[in-house]
């Protein structure tokens, strides 16, 4: 049984983010299901109140329980530069002697952490980048904006990343495309025809901006939506948007969308926990989403992976178009809009037929998204041709 580590960025920071404990909860799902013995790897900031730290690490461990990674999360808190020797010396979750133990002796780490300290990183003897920022990642690391350690290996959940269709540069790697994954078991099938609203989770508003010699763009999902902020007047149909507010002005513009016919939730209360987020996503008709500035620039044929959540529970998904792609679907179960003419059209198709779409939706996941197989697919690649196979195969 491979033993395989996953460092995952700003979950246990953002205790409220139902759906981002689900992006890297797929992988080891799936991970688990392609046999392995999978452990939790990640930094902790905290807020400098040992009173509330001590609360949200009890939280974060409490979850993690529920998960089957009880006994099998490390949480650091050391900064960077502190973990260049190696282990952190600040561990929570378990001593750092059986810290120290699981990584030396781990077969894999697979990294979602770009900045990770790269002492920390040395402590492995296999280790694997995945790109879940297609594009954006490439684009940072080639204007010197971050800077990626070394990995044995480079996996990227974008279609067109490293391909001579790429609009941004493959920054001299060796990237293997992989798709993004969702584990059909712990996602079934849940048809209801009396689900109303087409709905999705989103930040509204964030520090996300893209910035360039020949420009400088906000890169956030707030100004997507606002493209299309005319779209409910346009349809029937119910279209509902569970935002995580922090502003002001987030309120102000909250107000504003609701006076052109948007239901709005605050996040928080449907979707801030594991459990919540799946159950909104699943007594929704459908979901309605549109994508970064970055996606459409770059044309990276990304698809999300919240997307993938509501293909997997049967729910029929009108997203925006993020450029072409060798197997996405489009018009049955998954509809990629453009406009708000093609969205409109979108809705009045789904719910012309309902059921098919959701059988559909459901099929799109299983055939091209089932996260044993795109899992299989990583420790193929990455544990046969890893360094210590192939120091093995040359003596």
């Amino acid at each position: 049984m491979p033993t395989v580590v996953i460092s995952p960025f700003n979950v246990v920071n953002f205790a409220e983010g139902g759906g981002h404990f689900w992006a890297y909860m797929q992988y080891v799902e799936g991970l688990r299901q392609a046999g392995c013995d999978v452990y939790w790897l990640e930094h902790f900031r905290g807020i400098g109140d040992p009173e509330g730290d001590a609360v949200s690490l009890s939280s974060f461990l409490a979850r993690m329980e529920r998960f089957g990674l009880g006994g099998k999360t490390i949480l650091y808190s050391s900064k960077a530069q502190e973990c260049e020797a190696g282990l952190p010396r600040e561990i929570v979750g378990m001593s750092a002697a059986d810290a120290n133990a699981i990584l030396e002796s781990a077969d894999l780490l697979l990294n979602f952490h770009y900045a990770i300290a790269p002492g920390l990183l040395a402590r492995f003897r296999c280790t694997a980048l995945v790109d879940i920022d297609p594009g954006l990642l490439q684009f940072w690391i080639s204007r010197g904006q971050l800077s990626v350690p070394r990995h044995d290996f480079y996996f990227t959940t974008g279609e067109t990343v490293g391909t001579a269709t790429a609009l941004f540069p493959d920054c001299g790697l060796n990237w293997i495309g992989i798709r993004p994954p969702v584990c059909l078991e712990r996602w079934p099938y849940t048809f209801d025809p009396r689900a109303e609203a087409f709905t999705t989770v989103s930040c509204w508003d964030g520090d996300d901006w893209v910035v360039d010699d020949k420009e400088i763009y906000e890169n956030t999902k707030r100004v997507a939506f606002l493209e299309f902020a005319e779209l409910a007047r346009l349809t029937s149909q119910p279209l509902e948007v569970a935002l995580f507010l922090r502003t002001e002005r987030d309120a102000s513009e909250r107000r504003d969308l609701e006076k052109r016919d948007w239901r709005i939730r605050l996040s928080r209360e449907v979707a801030g926990t594991p459990e919540a987020y799946q159950s909104y996503i699943q007594q929704s008709r459908g979901e309605f989403s549109c994508a970064k500035r970055s996606c459409i620039r770059f044309q990276n044929a990304w698809i999300g992976d919240r997307t993938l959540c509501y293909l997997a529970s049967g729910k029929p998904a009108v997203v925006q178009n993020t450029g072409p792609s060798s197997f996405l679907p489009n018009g049955e179960g998954l509809f990629r809009f453009s406009t708000l003419k093609e969205a409109v059209e979108a809705f009045e198709l789904i719910n012309h037929d309902y059921e098919n779409h959701c059988r559909a939706a459901r099929e799109i996941a299983e055939t091209f998204f089932d996260a044993k197989r795109v899992l299989e697919k990583v420790l193929n690649d990455a544990l046969t041709m890893s360094p210590m196979r192939l120091r093995q195969v040359d003596r």
